[in-house]
């Protein structure tokens, strides 16, 4: 067992690894909704068999905003623009963010749970690329592909897709 020590935290590297939670009780993520040409892009999630938005864990060394776009460029291939607001302010000490369209907290087991923040934007092409470490299909869905049964979507990420697809 290795142990790396943070100005934040001791991690064990052997836990952090094999679990993809940082806290142990509450972890923080972004989700991201993706749209083209009146459609929203969804992955499915091959360990939950979800379908779900673009999205992760905040890591220890980044903010919101670098999540964003990190888990986008891993899991996607895309570049986007974010249907947000942000001050256009920057200095040494100081930098702004995207704010988040939504913020919500959801379970994923009996004694842990995921702060999401969810965030909206525009890709720019609909050319994608699989993450097939995390997901086993990457798909462009329309409106009325939300709601097809066939799909069993979770009825947030079908209220957050809506949105997503109104805002475009």
């Amino acid at each position: 067992m290795e142990i790396v020590s943070t100005s934040l935290s001791v991690i064990r590297t052997d836990i952090i690894f094999k679990m993809a939670h940082i806290n142990e009780l509450i972890d923080y993520t972004i989700e991201v909704f993706i749209v083209h040409k009146n459609k929203v892009l969804l992955v499915y999630h091959s360990s939950l068999k979800k379908w779900l938005p673009v999205g992760g864990h905040i890591e220890l060394d980044e903010d919101p905003e670098e999540a964003l776009f990190r888990e986008t460029k891993e899991e996607t291939g895309l570049d986007i623009e974010i249907l947000g607001n942000k001050l256009d302010l920057r200095t040494d000490t100081f930098k702004s963010l995207f704010t988040p369209s939504y913020l919500d907290i959801h379970k994923i087991n009996e004694t842990h749970r995921h702060v999401g923040m969810v965030y909206f934007a525009k890709a720019l092409t609909d050319k994608v690329v699989l993450e097939e470490d995390e997901h086993d299909e990457i798909r462009w869905f329309s409106k009325s592909e939300l709601i097809d049964p066939n799909y069993n979507l979770l009825q947030d990420v079908k209220v957050y897709a809506e949105k997503a697809l109104s805002l475009e």
